[in-house]
């Protein structure tokens, strides 16, 4: 991320916090770093950030449930930058959406130097935490209200969050199996460490002021515990002092409380040019009970120079079976953790407009996908430009990208609507600009790659053909709208070819509410740079006319073949 956009990040987020309006659920932790906080470089401990930020999570969650709270899973963190002796850090916390009993929570740290008053992201994170049974029994949320258009935008981005956190540890499983299956033979290196040096046991006894109010141990304590084995690990493969850059997403397994012993452990995985893997994990006992797994979780740390600059580090040797599993798997994270952060963690502006798919990158492509439908589907921008036969069309310019919003209502039911819309081969049926659409790979039941072809614009020139990802999403809840997202991407089996100049989409898509059981709001979405799309070379006079006739026929086609899919069962749609 660039240093500006960091700025308008930290503005944005200070200019909402003064603002009259506060979010009930939101907490805020203002801490000075003290020595007795900081290492050996005079710098914040992340063991004692992440109990901080942990605190914060779990008061904003418990102020909103209402109850006591426990924390569920954290996802990735990436620590942007370090924070010295004598520096405040700042940590809001407020609940973004709120499912049966479980929320997501928000969590942004800066810190502040109190000599120039400057401020600066530190890094954002996003807690699940889960509302504990009350003597009632098992605890029903209430909703999440949005009240801002930020607020809004990260109630609509949880669902998808929680979507791929619920499958996350099974698409990450099978990524493993199949890129390490391909790695093949460890490569040996002279002057390798031995992988055996770099392992780390510690054990820790939980006692009361490791403990929170439901006398479970704070879920922060076990994060502060296991970066401290895994720094150690760290620390013996390079014979320095190594920084913390992120932590990939973890759950944890079981509870822990007062009493139990934790053993904790933690071994360097692999060893890259400027960065190193460490394993960590939790187990728990009490007495003579058999080890209950509490967590476990991948840390990504480097060594910086004098400069500030990444150092080279020294190869790794793994140890027989295990240790050439865990540092096949490695590799295979480190690639999947690479793809997780080009096409997450960028801006919709920093994204190149086609990105290639491979079932590594799938999940997180969907994801890219849908967000960005969503957020465009919550700005409050638009500018209406024309208005004919209740077809509303909409425009608005941002970042030298043009971004067209179509909005209409028919007297269909939503979930038929979904369906006839997310078929992009039948929308040739209605849409002109749809000359020919092929079917290339059914990644699963919500991913979809197609190859669009559209004729020419201008007569004798040559028509444009897109490789489109089409992601549909169903309703978390009666909030939600049905949603079809749209984006180029490129594939190695079809290339441009020269009867076609290849056209690409950054985000186009449909957000289908329902307003009755037969009446339906239809959105359209498209978002794209200037000459990439038919729709761009005519003025925007032309450009009414083409989408009010696109969309007074798909209003026909809805109507016409509504009850083709009403003589459905549920589970044929």
């Amino acid at each position: 991320m660039t240093s500006e956009g960091k700025h308008a990040d930290t503005v944005l987020f200070i200019q909402e916090s003064e603002e009259l309006y506060r979010n009930p659920t939101e907490v805020k932790m203002s801490q000075i770093v003290l020595p007795c906080h900081a290492n050996h470089c005079g710098e914040l401990s992340v063991g004692q950030l992440l109990k901080w930020m942990d605190s914060t999570a779990c008061l904003s969650a418990e102020r909103h449930a209402g109850c006591s709270c426990i924390t569920a899973s954290v996802d990735d963190i990436h620590f942007e930058h370090t924070i010295g002796v004598g520096k405040v850090v700042n940590i809001i916390a407020k609940v973004n959406r709120a499912f049966t009993s479980s929320m997501e929570v928000g969590i942004l740290v800066t810190c502040e130097d109190l000599y120039t008053g400057k401020q600066w992201k530190v890094c954002h994170a996003f807690a699940t935490f889960v509302a504990r049974r009350t003597e009632a029994g098992k605890v029903q949320l209430k909703q999440v209200i949005p009240r801002t258009q930020t607020e809004q935008m990260e109630y609509s981005l949880a669902a998808e969050r929680r979507r791929m956190r619920l499958i996350h540890a099974e698409i990450i499983t099978d990524l493993l199996s199949s890129s390490t299956a391909q790695l093949g033979e460890c490569q040996e290196y002279q002057d390798a460490v031995p992988a055996e040096r770099t392992r780390v046991e510690s054990v820790e006894l939980v006692l009361p002021p490791h403990a929170n109010h439901q006398v479970s141990t704070f879920g922060g304590q076990i994060m502060a515990w296991m970066e401290n084995v895994a720094t150690i690990a760290a620390s013996r493969l390079c014979n320095a002092h190594p920084t913390l850059r992120s932590i990939d997403m973890f759950h944890f397994r079981g509870p822990s409380h007062i009493g139990d012993r934790l053993v904790l452990k933690a071994i360097v995985n692999n060893a890259f040019k400027h960065s190193m893997e460490v394993g960590v994990c939790a187990e728990a006992y009490q007495g003579g009970e058999p080890l209950r797994h509490i967590n476990s979780a991948f840390m990504t740390f480097e060594v910086l120079d004098s400069d500030r600059k990444p150092s080279t580090l020294p190869r790794i040797r793994p140890e027989p079976v295990d240790g050439k599993r865990r540092y096949q798997e490695a590799v295979a994270r480190k690639k999947i953790r690479l793809d997780r952060k080009y096409i997450i963690s960028c801006k919709q502006t920093e994204v190149p407009l086609s990105v290639p798919w491979d079932p590594s990158n799938q999940m997180y492509l969907s994801y890219n996908n849908v967000s960005a439908l969503k957020l465009m589907d919550t700005r409050n921008n638009w500018v209406l430009t024309s208005e004919k036969n209740k077809v509303r069309l909409y425009t608005l310019e941002e970042n030298h990208m043009l971004c067209f919003k179509v909005e209409m209502h028919v007297s269909v039911p939503a979930e038929q609507t979904f369906h006839l819309l997310s078929d992009l081969r039948r929308r040739k049926e209605w849409d002109r600009h749809y000359q020919e659409c092929e079917v290339i790979n059914k990644a699963d039941e919500e991913d979809t790659l197609y190859r669009i072809a559209t004729p020419s614009v201008s007569k004798g020139g040559k028509g444009q053909d897109f490789i489109l990802l089409a992601s549909r999403r169903k309703p978390c809840d009666a909030r939600d709208p049905y949603l079809i997202a749209l984006r180029s991407v490129t594939l190695p089996t079809h290339p441009p070819t020269e009867d076609y100049t290849r056209g690409e989409v950054l985000c186009a898509g449909f957000t289908i509410w329902e307003e009755s059981s037969t009446g339906t709001k239809i959105t359209y979405y498209n978002q794209a740079t200037p000459g990439v799309l038919p729709y761009i070379s005519t003025d925007i006079a032309g450009l009414s006319s083409s989408f009010y006739s696109a969309f007074s026929a798909c209003s026909r086609f809805l109507e016409t073949n509504k009850d083709s899919l009403a003589a459905l069962p549920p589970s044929a749609l």
